[in-house]
């Protein structure tokens, strides 16, 4: 019977965290337009579903905009200190609210606060007085709900490949095709 990809990511991911590596459920996103011109961004994995894996995003961002377009989508986990990667094809979308709120609740203050005053990726004239507003808007007030422009992205995978690192260059690639709800998974050439 073939592992799970996604139980075998839960167990690279705690091997990462107990090696010390830093920031491991950190991951290059990659997105597309509907034309498919590509765009990529370093998110951090918020949770490994059954299925599936979770992030959160603001919901008028371009990587937003470009799963709306194209939901089709590519991630890219990276340890170099334990010399592994691994490469996941998905289908996102977007999860139920219910979640998005749970999410927006674990995150620090800080960037609760965040999330509601800044518009990320938008121009603006200076970062310290964005960082002053922040702090004279928040002042007092209560915690902040999950603003409704804001939610949580479910990513459906479709293959995933594991590549672990040799000194021989002979590195070992497992690769895993989802087959309906069965994984296959193929050992690949160096």
């Amino acid at each position: 019977m073939t592992v799970h990809p996604l139980r075998l990511l839960e167990t690279w991911l705690a091997d990462a965290e107990a090696s010390g590596q830093s920031l491991p459920w950190s991951v290059a996103f990659v997105t597309a337009t509907a034309d498919g011109v590509p765009s990529a961004r370093t998110v951090t994995l918020k949770r490994v579903e059954d299925d599936a894996l979770i992030f959160t995003s603001a919901l008028w961002t371009r990587k937003a905009r470009e799963i709306d377009a194209n939901p089709r989508v590519a991630l890219l986990f990276h340890w170099p200190a334990l010399g592994r990667q691994v490469h996941i094809s998905a289908v996102a979308e977007h999860a139920d609210r219910a979640l998005a709120h749970e999410l927006f609740d674990e995150r620090d203050l800080p960037n609760r606060w965040q999330a509601l005053v800044s518009r990320q990726g938008e121009p603006i004239d200076d970062l310290e007085r964005l960082r002053q507003d922040l702090s004279t808007r928040t002042a007092g007030l209560e915690e902040p709900q999950c603003p409704t422009d804001w939610g949580a992205l479910r990513l459906r995978p479709t293959a995933a490949e594991f590549w672990t690192e040799s000194p021989d260059r002979l590195h070992e690639r497992r690769m895993f095709v989802r087959q309906d709800d069965d994984w296959s998974e193929t050992l690949l050439a160096p």
